[in-house]
């Protein structure tokens, strides 16, 4: 049985990652296994920027957004002699296994050491909800929680002046966070990769809204990186009856105390890695489906092509 394992943190940080690892942690402890904290992700591997971590390392950790092992981009980790230096680091301590805690990003790190014999399990933390193995990935229920009530607080100004509040929110590539905002907030409009963005046919479905259907206010949720939000709120001020106004969420959205949720779904995905390693099972990253935790080939999940969510945009076009 596997004496030793590393857990990391990679790329945005998500709350609910410390959860994760105080589960990590704790589930591999009572198994009599010692567990090493890796700092700044890949970057702490390949430097050698690894403590232990114990039960009471852990403690109080699991109400904290954030990541108390800290995160840090390394494109270089591609590098199979990039990969060695942080084997040998593992090797070093005599880690046999790494779980690694990030996105797709982090996944195909994870691959690469498993494919060199480290077996690595990966949780999905991120808030985009962008791994397509897994229903819901750890932290985005929290910063859907943020975002709805940002927007909540927006609609009550915007209501008082007639406006059209445009709201940015994160989502590279995936426009989950916008559309489940936009249903829970009762947006008029959800731009998102997957819905594309027409702008003239986007003002003119806000004139239909003042006109026609004589709305005090408009929400307009959008995907970051689609268009300028700035430019678009000033085209609906010249272009409709509303007076447009961005907002840009930004990081706010990483932030903040994970939800019960979160917390709950990163101490169920932290046992499983656990129990995948002690099995000697490694190159797998760990899902929810159906309320079912179930692991999954991480070269399999990478593989596997983004949904569409069709159900959600249709659900969202009935309640307008």
């Amino acid at each position: 049985m596997v004496k030793r394992i590393g857990v990391l943190t990679s790329g945005g940080d998500a709350p609910g990652m410390n959860a994760a690892i105080r589960a990590v942690t704790r589930v591999a402890n009572s198994a009599g296994i010692e567990v090493y904290g890796i700092y700044d992700g890949y970057l702490g591997l390949v430097e050698g920027y690894i403590e232990p971590l114990t039960r009471s390392d852990v403690s109080d950790i699991i109400d904290r957004g954030g990541t108390i092992l800290g995160s840090a981009r390394l494109p270089e980790f591609k590098d199979p002699k990039v990969q060695q230096a942080g084997i040998h680091q593992l090797k070093k301590r005599g880690i046999e296994a790494v779980v690694v805690i990030g996105g797709d990003g982090s996944y195909r790190g994870a691959l690469a050491l498993s494919e060199q014999g480290i077996n690595c399990i990966g949780l999905p933390g991120t808030i985009d909800n962008d791994i397509t193995c897994t229903d819901f990935t750890i932290g985005f229920d929290t910063a859907l929680h943020t975002v709805v009530e940002a927007v909540d607080k927006l609609r009550d100004t915007s209501s008082s002046h007639h406006r059209c509040s445009v709201v940015e929110v994160m989502g590279n590539r995936c426009g989950d966070l916008a559309l489940w905002a936009g249903i829970a907030c009762g947006a008029e409009i959800v731009v998102t990769p997957q819905t594309g963005f027409e702008e003239t046919e986007v003002l003119e479905r806000l004139k239909e809204f003042d006109v026609v259907k004589k709305k005090r206010h408009a929400i307009v949720v959008i995907s970051e990186k689609i268009t300028d939000v700035d430019a678009f709120a000033k085209k609906v001020s010249l272009n409709t009856g509303f007076s447009g106004r961005a907002t840009v969420l930004g990081h706010v959205q990483r932030g903040g105390s994970p939800t019960p949720q979160d917390r709950v779904l990163a101490s169920r995905m932290g046992e499983k890695a656990v129990d995948l390693l002690i099995q000697g099972i490694g190159g797998q990253c760990v899902g929810i489906k159906d309320n079912q935790i179930i692991a999954v080939p991480i070269k399999e999940a990478l593989d596997i092509p983004r949904s569409s969510r069709k159900k959600l945009q249709d659900l969202f076009d009935r309640l307008v």
